[in-house]
């Protein structure tokens, strides 16, 4: 059965794309592209149309991986219909997506980190500068995602 995850962020220009193309690396390399597929959304407009953030798309390149073509769109309520699991990266983030899918009647909202030995928030690295840790974040909560999946 085909699994749809939406991974989210304030602007859908550096956490949740991330987050995106590494999880489609990593599925793409188990070969489950026909099972699970994925994509990336914004709780707020004020980077919709931009693309990737040049120091996110410099960590996916480091790792192989190219995000060319990706821009920022924001989160619909009709996103909560059509996707298993919408993932953010921190707290507020949560609020947001409760707020614009109208709340989680099906409990398809959570943090990327939540299943995590440790769960936390992935810091925003637009404001910390810090691309190293969040690209690490977002592997770790990529990994248990897939393996979560991959064991339902």
């Amino acid at each position: 059965m085909m699994k749809k995850i939406m991974f989210v962020c304030l602007g859908n220009i550096c956490r949740s794309p991330m987050a995106e193309f590494i999880f489609r690396d990593l599925v793409k390399k188990e070969g489950l592209e026909k099972e699970i597929v994925c994509a990336s959304s914004a709780t707020s407009m004020e980077e919709y149309g931009n693309p990737v953030y040049p120091p996110a798309r410099k960590q996916l390149l480091k790792m192989g991986i190219d995000c060319a073509g990706k821009r920022a769109t924001p989160l619909q309520k009709s996103d909560y219909q059509k996707y298993d699991l919408l993932l953010g990266m921190e707290e507020r983030n949560i609020v947001n997506m409760k707020r614009i899918c109208g709340g989680d009647a099906d409990g398809k909202i959570r943090r990327l980190l939540d299943h995590a030995p440790r769960p936390r928030d992935i810091a925003d690295p637009w404001y910390s500068g810090d691309f190293d840790t969040a690209c690490r974040d977002i592997l770790e909560g990529c990994r248990i995602l897939l393996e979560e999946l991959k064991n339902q």
